[in-house]
């Protein structure tokens, strides 16, 4: 049997992916599936629509059709399904937003010098990379990446599957945009959340507890999650998105203070990119290490085995794996 012969294409098309992404963020600020949406399907409609030239229009289009996002018949150009879901902008799963968070000037300094950061282990960005406190970047991570999480929160608060006649008090911890514990909220007007994280990215959250009608049961603390004092007496905590950014002396640290707050028979539920044991895979959860590598000074992708330790040794008597195959991250439930 022949083996294939070696080809430069992986190379190249490696090399040239940055070009990939500025065209899909150029896409996205010329409001360009929305156009397509609304019917607007030729390069002289939309040049017209979106303000731009036919000539450019045309090749962006094209170039569009050639990675996926679009298609073309007979010179009109349509959207695909996950087009359609998620970059037309009247969609209510519209994530075009997490351009403003994915492209912002920290998280793309945070790539410039990969070898940089191999060598030390952790980013070259100063004062802790985007862990520094109050980073402003967090705020438009919270403006940003509300709509593609929006699914995988309302998946943990039906994992949670509590009972609506009963009172629950729920932490969130590191909300961001506030939608995790939102979701809860939603369940039952029996469900009070208690919301943690630097103040500036509360007001965010705060907005949105507003927009979802969950305001006089949203409560907010300001600060490091590491520092305040949250309380006691919850029932639930979620950990959405957050452990990734430390090591695991750090993790366990936290999660012992999460141990002590629940009641007797209380849950931590985390939401977390979590890679097989190879660590190749999946590869977007796998390959997650990286973007911890660049962003932050020791946190990690970590593996079910890796995390069901850290809870363990938190006091925690058992974890379980809630796996979500459309998602590229999964849910960990921890009983205390």
């Amino acid at each position: 049997m022949m083996s294939k012969q070696p080809s430069p294409e992986l190379l190249f098309s490696t090399i040239t992916a940055f070009q990939n992404s500025a065209v899909i963020r150029g896409a996205i600020e010329l409001d360009l599936f929305t156009a397509i949406a609304e019917g607007q399907q030729t390069p002289q409609a939309l040049a017209k629509r979106c303000d731009a030239s036919e000539r450019g229009l045309r090749i962006l289009c094209d170039h569009l059709v050639i990675n996926g996002f679009l298609t073309k018949n007979n010179g009109q150009y349509g959207l695909t399904p996950d087009s359609a879901v998620f970059l037309d902008r009247r969609s209510p799963a519209y994530a075009g937003s997490i351009v403003d968070f994915m492209h912002s000037s920290l998280i793309m300094e945070s790539f410039a010098d990969i070898a940089g950061a191999v060598r030390r282990g952790g980013t070259i960005i100063p004062d802790e990379g985007t862990l520094s406190p109050e980073n402003p970047v967090w705020v438009k991570f919270a403006r940003a990446m509300m709509p593609v999480m929006m699914m995988p929160a309302q998946t943990m608060a039906k994992i949670a599957d509590l009972d609506n006649d009963r009172h629950y008090r729920v932490l969130d911890i590191a909300v961001g945009h506030g939608i995790f514990g939102i979701s809860f909220a939603q369940l039952s007007p029996q469900i009070e959340v208690t919301a943690v994280d630097w103040a500036p990215v509360l007001e965010v959250a705060r907005e949105n507890a507003e927009k979802f009608g969950v305001s006089k049961r949203y409560h907010t603390i300001a600060g490091s999650a590491f520092d305040v004092d949250w309380g006691q007496g919850y029932d639930i905590i979620l950990l959405p998105n957050f452990l990734h950014h430390f090591d695991a002396e750090t993790c366990e640290r936290l999660l012992r203070k999460v141990h002590a707050s629940l009641n007797d028979g209380g849950r931590a539920i985390t939401l977390e990119f979590i890679p097989h044991g190879d660590r190749i895979s999946p590869p977007m959860a796998a390959s997650f290490a990286m973007t911890m590598l660049v962003s932050t000074t020791a946190g990690d992708a970590y593996t079910f085995v890796e995390l069901e330790r850290m809870f363990k040794n938190a006091g925690f008597s058992k974890s379980l794996l809630h796996e979500m195959p459309q998602l590229p991250e999964q849910i960990v439930v921890s009983d205390k």
